[in-house]
């Protein structure tokens, strides 16, 4: 069964990061979506668990959506910039 959380819209000052998932308990199977409204770039760091940190830079006016296993944590973070947006997360056992 899937769970869909609320889209949550972001608005990052430059150089600022911003967790907007976090499942401590050992992970869960998710899709995160990330559109990025503004003219500058954004970051959207995956924390998995037993793997290495990934970090996907979304160019300015770009969307990035991604399957992930086992998630721990989704968060964006912005670069010289301020960056806005919006961020949807679904959880499922896929």
């Amino acid at each position: 069964m899937a769970i869909l959380l609320p889209e949550q819209i972001f608005s990052l000052a430059p150089n600022v990061g911003k967790s907007y998932y976090e499942n401590l308990a050992g992970g869960v199977n998710a899709s995160v979506t990330v559109n990025n409204f503004s003219d500058a770039p954004v970051s959207l760091v995956i924390t998995r668990v037993n793997a290495p940190v990934v970090t996907y830079l979304i160019p300015a006016g770009n969307s990035l959506t991604l399957s992930v296993e086992r998630l721990l944590v989704a968060a964006l973070l912005s670069g010289a910039l301020p960056v806005f947006g919006t961020i949807h997360i679904a959880t499922s056992d896929f």
